[in-house]
C-alpha cells in the first residue's frame, strides 16, 4: 500500500509516514502507567492525541501481565445519559461492541455483565469482580471524552472511578490499574454536581488524576525521522533533512498536525508539479506561504477562529498578544489564559506566546478581516510606486503610512491610537504584501512595548521595529534589537517605526549608520 503524509485523523504506519515518538510513549508508560496512575491527556484538536493513544495501546498490548480496555464517547446513543441503569448497560455494552471481532470471550462478558446493571452500585461490583478474575493489570483508555465532558451522568461515573482509585489505595478495594481520559477538556477541572438542585462542588470528579506534563510536540529531530521514513519509499529523493527539519520546527513548534501539514503540501502540492523532486528550503518558505494564504482552510483552523469569534475575552486577550506584543505570566488559574492553553493555541515560553508561527499569522489575518469591516478604520490603497525589482519600496511605504496616520488619525484619541496603532499600520502593510509575500512577528517580551515584524515578499526579506516612544533609551534598546535580528537574517537594511503619542510630536524620518548597518526611522 502507498503511503502518504497525514492530516486526517489516526496515523497508522502501514498507511502514512511516521515520526519516531518512541520516547514520548515509552515516558507515559514508565512515568504513569507503571505506577498506576490516573491521568488526561489534553491537547487542542489535531494534536495527535488519537495517535498518541494508538501508540500506547499497542505497546500495551505486547505486555503479558497488562489487559487494554479502550472505548470511546464519541458516537455513543444519547439514551445512555437518561439514567445510572442506561449508563451502566451503555458502557458495557460500547466495549462489547468494541471487542466482538478481536476478543469475543471478553466481549461476551461485557454483555452477560450489561444485562445485570441496575445502578452504578452494580457497575462497581463488576468492576470489582473482573479486576480479581482477571489478575492482570487493567489500562482502561476513554477516547474523546468532550463528547460527555458536560454530561452529569458522565461525571458521576468519573467520581465512581475516583473513588475506588482512593479505596484501591486504602487496599480496601480492586480496580482499574490506570485509567486514561483523551480529550480537548482537562476533565481535572470540571466540577461536579450530585443532584440537580445542589451547588456546584468545588471538588472536581477527577482530581486524583496526575499532572501530565509531557510534550506531544515533535522535536526536530522527531521531523528528521519523519523525513527519514519518506525517503523509505523514495530513495531517489535528496532531502537536507537537519536543515528542512529545522525550519519547519521553526515555522510549527512541533505542532504534529501542522508539521505533517507542511510535508503534505511539500510532497503533493509542490515537488509534484516540477521535474526535480528533490526537497529544498525554498520548498519549506513556499509551504508556509500556501498554509498561511487566507484563502487556505483546514477544520484546525476553523476551530481556531470560531473559538475566537464566539469568545470575546478570549479574542481580546489573544489579541493583546499577537497585535499589542502584551505578554502576561502564564497563570493557568486565570479561566482565560487556561482556555487558550486548552485550545493549545499559547504556549508555556517564559509567558504567553501563540504556539507557533502558523497560527499567528492565521490569527492575525483573522483579525485584520474583522477590522477590514469596522468602519473605524480607514483601508490603505496600493500603487505601484510601492514595489521595486523583486521587493517593496518599504522606505516609501513608510513615508506613505505617516502621510495616512497624520491625515487620518492625528485628531483621534490619544488611548484609541496607543491601543490601536500597531494594528492600522498592519492594516495598511497587508494589502500592499497580498498574495505574494507574508507578514510574522518575532516573538518579545518586556516593558518597552515594542514589536518585531518580518515582512517576505517574493524572495526578500525585511525587518522593521514597532516601537513606543518613551524617551531615547528606549529607542537605543530598540535599534540594538533591530541590529541582532538584522545579524540574524544576514541583512544589512532594518526599519524602525516609532509611535510617538506627545502633543509636540514631529512627523521626521531620518537615516542612522550603526556599524555596517543602515536603519531608516520614521515617526507617526
Amino acid at each position: 500500500m502507498k503511503r502518504r503524509f497525514n492530516v486526517t485523523g489516526l496515523c497508522v504506519p502501514n498507511m502514512h509516514y511516521m515520526a519516531d515518538t518512541r520516547p514520548q510513549i515509552n515516558e507515559i508508560f514508565e512515568r504513569f502507567i507503571e505506577y498506576g496512575e490516573y491521568f488526561t491527556i489534553n491537547r487542542g484538536n489535531q494534536f495527535g492525541k488519537t495517535t498518541t493513544i494508538f501508540l500506547l495501546s499497542k505497546l500495551l498490548e505486547k505486555k503479558d501481565n497488562y489487559l487494554l480496555i479502550e472505548t470511546s464517547f464519541e458516537a455513543v446513543s444519547s439514551y445512555i445519559f437518561e439514567n445510572e441503569e442506561a449508563f451502566a448497560k451503555g458502557f458495557l455494552m460500547n466495549l462489547h461492541y468494541r471487542y466482538e471481532s478481536s476478543q469475543p470471550k471478553l466481549a461476551d462478558e461485557f454483555k452477560i455483565a450489561s444485562e445485570k446493571m441496575t445502578n452504578f452500585d452494580s457497575l462497581s461490583k463488576f468492576i470489582t469482580n473482573f479486576v480479581e478474575k482477571t489478575q492482570k493489570k487493567i489500562v482502561v483508555i476513554i477516547d474523546e471524552v468532550d463528547k460527555s465532558s458536560n454530561n452529569q451522568l458522565f461525571l458521576r461515573f468519573l467520581g465512581l472511578l475516583r473513588e475506588k482509585y482512593l479505596k484501591r489505595n486504602r487496599a480496601e478495594d480492586k480496580t482499574f490499574h490506570s485509567v486514561i481520559l483523551a480529550g480537548v477538556t482537562d476533565i481535572k477541572t470540571l466540577k461536579l454536581k450530585i443532584r440537580e438542585d445542589e451547588q456546584e462542588r468545588i471538588n472536581s470528579p477527577w482530581n486524583i488524576a496526575a499532572d501530565f506534563d509531557i510534550n506531544l510536540t515533535f522535536r526536530p529531530n522527531q521531523i528528521v525521522s519523519l523525513l527519514a521514513d519518506y525517503q523509505t519509499e523514495h530513495p531517489n529523493i535528496k532531502i537536507p533533512k537537519q536543515e528542512v527539519a529545522d525550519l519547519i520546527y521553526y515555522y510549527t513548534n512541533g505542532y504534529p498536525f501542522l508539521v505533517s501539514l507542511m510535508c503534505k503540501t511539500i510532497d503533493e502540492k509542490i515537488i509534484s508539479k516540477r521535474e526535480d523532486k528533490n526537497w529544498t528550503i525554498n520548498d519549506v518558505e513556499e509551504s508556509f506561504k500556501k498554509i498561511v494564504y487566507p484563502g487556505y482552510t483546514t477544520t484546525l483552523f476553523d476551530s481556531i477562529a470560531k473559538n475566537l469569534i464566539n469568545n470575546p475575552k478570549l479574542y481580546k486577550f489573544i489579541s493583546n498578544i499577537v497585535i499589542d506584543n502584551d505578554y502576561k505570566l502564564f497563570a493557568l488559574n486565570d479561566p482565560i489564559i487556561s482556555l487558550a492553553n486548552t485550545y493549545s493555541i499559547i504556549k508555556d515560553a517564559n509567558g504567553c506566546k501563540i504556539h507557533n508561527r502558523i497560527f499567528e499569522q492565521r490569527i492575525y489575518d483573522l483579525m485584520l478581516s474583522i477590522m477590514d469591516n469596522d468602519d473605524r478604520f480607514i483601508s490603505s490603497p496600493t500603487n505601484k510606486e510601492y514595489y521595486e525589482g523583486n521587493g517593496i519600496n518599504l522606505e516609501y511605504i513608510l513615508q506613505k503610512f505617516q502621510k495616512f496616520f497624520k491625515d487620518n488619525y492625528s485628531k483621534k484619541d490619544i488611548k484609541f491610537i496607543e491601543r490601536e496603532g500597531r494594528l492600522i499600520f498592519l492594516s495598511y502593510l497587508q494589502p500592499i504584501i497580498n498574495s505574494t509575500g507574508y507578514i510574522f512577528k518575532e516573538p518579545v517580551t518586556g516593558e518597552d512595548k515594542s514589536m518585531d515584524i518580518v515582512i517576505t515578499y517574493k524572495k526578500e526579506r525585511y525587518i522593521i521595529e514597532l516601537k513606543i516612544w518613551q524617551g531615547e533609551k528606549f529607542i537605543k534598546k530598540g535599534l540594538d534589537q533591530l541590529i541582532d535580528y538584522l545579524d540574524k537574517y544576514s541583512l544589512t537594511k532594518g526599519y524602525l517605526l516609532i509611535f510617538d503619542f506627545n502633543k509636540k510630536k514631529q512627523y521626521k524620518h531620518e537615516n542612522i549608520k550603526i556599524k555596517d548597518k543602515e536603519i531608516f526611522a520614521i515617526y507617526v
